[in-house]
């Protein structure tokens, strides 16, 4: 698909502090339904975290909405595009957190992994002494990743701090490097890292869409597909809708056009 297709999808989050979240909720939810834009927006007192989609018009009319707010006033979104909304509702809510980490110390805001943008990402994943984690789920992974990843095999992002714990020794792993579908959890992520006294560590800026939007195909060292949270269910490298969907009860990775899942026989695929 390109941007000659009819509905945008925009994908944005960021940390600061919004000690007024709740009185942001109402306004947004109305500027949305005017706009006649769907998909799910988080607030909390932590920032904002949300994919929404629609025409170009009214996507445009809420970004400038949360712009007009100085606080986001500089606010970048990643796009792809389909040719219909990937979403049923619209959804507008209140969180403890905009990604779940139930470690209510980290603060991104404070500090956090440093960035590498897609340009550079592939120089640095390279390197022998670097440890390279997916932060994403095990049925993300699953779908695609990069060459040498470890996977976490955790089915929330929550679980994702055990497994660091586990499997990380800052006085023995040096450098490490995240990256996760948008960077929200790679953000967050990073900020526990050097918390507990990791020096350095780096994240994926803008995430596997970031970098599939960035780099071409032939230099790409993106294996497989890259799950979204919305109907699309996976994108390829193109960011176009790809070729595997998900079973809704076992979370297996399925050929789209099969018609059961090859692990638990449920035929309810997303």
């Amino acid at each position: 698909m390109t941007s000659e297709n009819r509905v945008v999808i925009s994908t944005f989050y960021r940390f600061l502090p919004l000690p007024d979240y709740r009185d942001l909720q109402q306004p947004l939810l109305q500027v949305c339904r005017a706009a006649n834009v769907r998909g799910t927006i988080l607030l909390a007192a932590e920032g904002i975290n949300a994919t929404i989609a629609g025409e170009r018009a009214g996507v445009n009319r809420v970004l400038a909405h949360l712009r007009a707010d100085p606080r986001l006033s500089d606010l970048a979104a990643k796009e792809s595009f389909h040719d219909a909304i990937p979403f049923q509702r619209l959804k507008v809510r209140l969180k403890r957190e905009i990604v779940a980490l139930k470690a209510p110390d980290v603060d991104p805001t404070a500090r956090a992994g440093t960035q590498v943008d897609a340009e550079n990402w592939n120089r640095l994943i390279e390197q022998d002494d670097v440890i390279l984690i997916d932060a994403r789920n095990n049925y993300e992974v699953r779908m695609g990743s990069f060459p040498k990843a470890l996977d976490p095999g955790t089915d929330s992002f929550h679980e994702l701090p055990r497994f660091l714990a586990d499997h990380l020794d800052p006085a023995q792993h040096k450098r490490i490097a995240m990256f996760c579908t948008g960077g929200i959890r790679c953000e967050k992520a990073t900020a526990l890292l050097l918390d507990w006294g990791f020096d350095e560590v780096y994240q994926l800026q803008g995430g596997i869409l970031r970098y599939l939007e960035r780099i071409a195909p032939a230099e790409s060292l993106w294996h497989g597909e890259c799950f979204v949270f919305d109907e699309r269910v996976s994108l390829d490298q193109n960011l176009q809708k790809g070729s595997i969907t998900i079973c809704d009860d076992c979370k297996t990775p399925v050929s789209v056009g099969d018609e059961t899942c090859p692990h638990c026989h449920s035929t309810n695929l997303l």
